[in-house]
C-alpha cells in the first residue's frame, strides 16, 4: 500500500488494480471551473473528478476559512459518495505540485484511511511519462465509509496559540505582510515561523528526497516533537503539503489549523505580526 507519495511509473503498473481509486483534483483559484474543464478534456484513465470548493470544502464545516473543512459526518458522506472503503488504495493528483491533492490526502488520513498517496509531480509528470489518458466523465461507485476522525490532528482558532511551534506555509511575502492579495489583513499569526510549502519540492516539481526533507524538518522543529507542531496557510489547503512532506520524511503527523489565515485575519481581536 502507498501512504504518502507514488511515482508515475509505479502507478502505471497499478492501473488495472480493482481496488485502486484515482481522484483528479485539478483546480484554479482564479477560475473555479477550469479544473473540471481540464478533466473533461483529458485525465488519467478511471480518475474521478473532485472539486476543491464543492467537495473538499463542504458544509457543515468546522471553521470559517475560505475553504472550510467539512465536519466528520460530512466527510463520511463525501467519501461514501466517492467510492472509498477500507480496501481501496486511493491515488490523488493535481497540476499544482500536489498542493491541492495534499488536502484530500490529509482529509482521508484525518478520517482514518491511510492507504492514500499523492502522485509525485502530478499531471505534468504523467504526461511527460507518456502515460495513458482518456476523456470519459467517470462516476464513482457508492460505498459505505463510516470512520471516526483523528481529532488530535486538527486545532481550532482558540487552540492554535497554545502551541510553541506554529508554522505558516504561505509564500514569504504573505507571511511577512509585504503582500496580501486575498485577505483583508496582511501578516501572520504571532510567533509563527515560515516554511513555504514549495520548499518541499525539487527543481523537477517532484518532492525532494526523503533524507533531505528529514534533515530540513529536523532543523525546523528543533526540540519540538512533530506531534506538537501546528501548520497553517491561507485557507487550510497548502498547509497539507507540509503535513504530507513531514510524514513522507518519516515524522509522526503534525497538526493542522484548518481555519488558517483567512479565518484568523478576519476574526476581531486576533493579533497579527508583520515582521519576519
Amino acid at each position: 500500500m502507498f501512504k504518502t507519495i507514488i511515482d508515475s511509473n509505479v502507478l502505471l503498473n497499478q492501473l488495472e488494480d480493482d481496488d485502486l481509486v484515482i481522484f483528479d483534483v485539478r483546480y484554479d483559484l482564479m477560475d473555479k471551473v477550469a479544473g473540471r474543464k481540464a478533466y473533461l478534456q483529458s485525465h488519467i484513465p478511471s480518475a474521478i473528478y473532485v472539486d476543491l470548493s464543492l467537495d473538499l470544502s463542504r458544509s457543515p464545516s468546522t471553521n470559517l476559512s475560505r475553504h472550510p473543512l467539512p465536519d466528520n459526518e460530512t466527510m463520511n458522506t463525501l467519501f461514501s459518495e466517492l467510492g472509498v472503503n477500507r480496501n481501496k488504495q486511493v491515488i490523488v493528483y493535481d497540476d499544482a505540485f500536489g498542493s491541492i491533492a495534499a488536502r484530500l490526502w490529509w482529509m482521508l488520513n484525518h478520517m482514518g484511511h491511510e492507504n492514500v498517496a499523492v502522485l509525485d509531480g502530478g499531471w505534468s509528470q504523467w504526461i511527460n511519462l507518456g502515460g495513458p489518458v482518456c476523456s470519459k466523465d467517470e462516476k464513482p461507485k457508492l460505498t459505505k465509509f463510516n470512520n471516526t476522525s483523528l481529532n488530535n490532528d486538527v486545532v481550532n482558532i482558540h487552540q492554535v496559540s497554545n502551541f510553541n511551534l506554529i508554522i505558516d506555509s504561505r509564500e514569504p511575502s504573505r507571511y511577512s505582510g509585504e503582500l496580501e492579495p486575498i485577505d483583508k489583513r496582511a501578516g501572520h499569526i504571532p510567533n509563527a515561523i515560515n516554511r513555504f510549502w514549495k520548499n518541499n519540492l525539487s527543481t523537477t516539481g517532484c518532492f525532494k528526497e526523503q533524507n533531505i526533507l528529514l534533515q530540513e524538518f529536523k532543523e525546523l522543529f528543533g526540540e519540538v516533537p512533530s506531534e506538537d507542531v501546528v501548520f497553517y496557510c491561507g485557507s487550510g489547503v497548502t498547509a497539507c503539503h507540509n503535513l504530507l512532506a513531514t510524514v513522507h520524511a518519516g515524522f509522526n503527523p503534525s497538526r493542522l489549523y484548518a481555519g488558517s489565515w483567512s479565518e484568523w485575519s478576519a476574526t476581531p481581536g486576533r493579533g497579527i505580526e508583520t515582521s519576519n
